[in-house]
């Protein structure tokens, strides 16, 4: 018989082995593939478009007066309220630290035709999404996968993984991080903290993605600024290091990191798999849940939403991890020991590159680690919240919600090493169904395009092909 220690230890082993199962490289292959082919078949339109899509998103172009419930800026801001968390800040430390400063580059590559996938993702949530009993859309792979091809047990499958994705690192992770930051920073304890987040959600999913949009559409800008400025501030106070940064990002990507400090090294196939891996995980392009929130936006064609859609791919990986990257380039932090002689990362490494410029830097850090984590859990609760109505119904919401926001206060005070595992391991299994179905209905995502591209010629607001 195992003891609980052994029990444990057995536990997270066979976890992290079906862990590099799910994320291995047929995995990687996959989705690196179909945002390759939906770059050549869409004719590079993440990039043709992206001008327009960002004016479409933050308001300055048509948008379309279709059904709907919420706007392409509030749809945007809850998929990126899912999307911006602590991968934008301890994420990138820890890519960085194992992959070399080329894991950047390759972050920066996997974003770029992300952006396709995202798209794709999103015109299809928008074409096939339904109208539920209480009038509200619903669409995202499930609904995609089900009525676009037929595939009932695929769609399943994908809403299975999104709901205890939800939980796990949608929620218990999000709030065991900030329960976290509170007490090392302000000796506030975990219970407490837990209790505050779960009245706080718990009253904004009240008032379903209406009150989620409007919440996230206040503190997503205000947090990726406020975050943003800090970096910045740091980046001007360096600005002779940044062009030599910039080089060393992008030679090393090709050549390898070499060992500085406590830093080991690290070699291109690494740089490669580090980035790749990372950069799919910090847009969550191919994941299929940002398309559960562009479902919801009022919108006249699917392609209108879509283009909005993939503008958060840009935002979360190339401007906010590039952000922190390049202000761990800049600064001297890199390869330093902490002062129990272990190779500082993760937060830790970004807390220290903010505070080695000023004393007050780190401040910018916890501010930015407690608001990504909280619209995190605001984002990943709707997502849940359609994942379980659409395998249980509509009557289900109310005890989803109840159960969603009690699960916060022992996310903030147990130890998650099995929820990350767990959680990790879910994601991966999401990507399977949601990239088979693009895969599948990639002729669709095609003439959609066609006929959005010759609308915006008419509309005279681009260029036609």
């Amino acid at each position: 018989m195992m003891d609980h220690s052994q029990t444990y230890t057995f536990i997270l082993s066979t976890l992290d082995l079906l862990y590099r199962w799910v994320w291995g490289l047929p995995l990687m292959i996959l989705l690196i593939g179909i945002g390759v082919y939906l770059t050549v078949v869409l004719k590079g339109l993440q990039f043709r478009y992206l001008p327009y899509a960002l004016r479409l998103a933050f308001g300055s172009q048509k948008t379309g007066d279709g059904e709907g419930d919420i706007t392409h800026f509030a749809s945007l801001m809850t998929a990126l309220a899912a999307t911006i968390g602590i991968g934008n800040i301890a994420g990138v430390a820890t890519a960085l630290t194992v992959g070399g400063f080329g894991a950047l580059f390759w972050m920066w590559m996997t974003a770029l035709i992300g952006m396709a996938i995202k798209y794709a993702e999103a015109i299809l949530a928008v074409k096939f999404r339904r109208q539920d009993d209480r009038g509200e859309m619903c669409g995202g792979p499930m609904y995609f996968i089900e009525y676009g091809l037929g595939w009932k047990w695929l769609a399943v499958s994908f809403a299975i993984f999104g709901a205890i994705g939800a939980f796990g690192g949608g929620n218990m992770l999000q709030a065991n991080s900030v329960a976290d930051v509170m007490k090392s920073m302000f000796g506030i304890e975990t219970w407490i903290t837990g209790t505050l987040i779960a009245i706080i959600t718990g009253l904004t999913l009240l008032g379903g993605i209406q009150s989620i949009g409007k919440m996230a559409s206040v503190l997503v800008p205000f947090m990726a600024i406020f975050y943003i400025l800090g970096a910045g501030a740091i980046l001007i106070v360096h600005i002779d290091r940044i062009p030599d940064a910039l080089t060393m990002i992008v030679l090393s990507a090709f050549s390898g990191q070499a060992a500085v400090g406590g830093f080991m090294g690290a070699g291109v196939l690494m740089a490669i798999q580090v980035g790749v891996s990372r950069g799919l995980m910090t847009s969550e392009a191919g994941l299929g849940t940002a398309s559960i929130a562009a479902a919801a936006a009022r919108t006249d064609f699917p392609g209108r939403q879509a283009l909005v859609s993939m503008t958060g791919c840009f935002l979360a990986t190339i401007v906010m991890c590039s952000a922190t990257g390049l202000v761990l380039a800049v600064t001297d932090v890199f390869g330093t020991a902490g002062a129990d002689g272990k190779l500082i990362n993760g937060a830790t490494l970004t807390l220290a590159a903010f505070n080695s410029v000023f004393s007050w830097g780190g401040y910018i850090v916890t501010i930015g680690l407690l608001l990504f984590a909280f619209t995190t859990i605001l984002g990943w609760a709707y997502y849940g919240e359609k994942c379980i109505e659409y395998l249980f119904g509509a009557s289900s919401i109310p005890y989803y919600r109840f159960l969603f926001t009690l699960i916060v206060i022992p996310g903030a005070i147990l130890e998650l090493d099995i929820v990350w595992k767990i959680s990790d391991i879910c994601n991966g299994l999401m990507a399977i169904p949601n990239l088979i179905g693009l895969c599948a209905l990639s002729g669709v995502v095609i003439a959609e395009t066609r006929l959005f591209v010759h609308i915006l010629a008419k509309e005279k607001l681009v260029l036609s092909e």
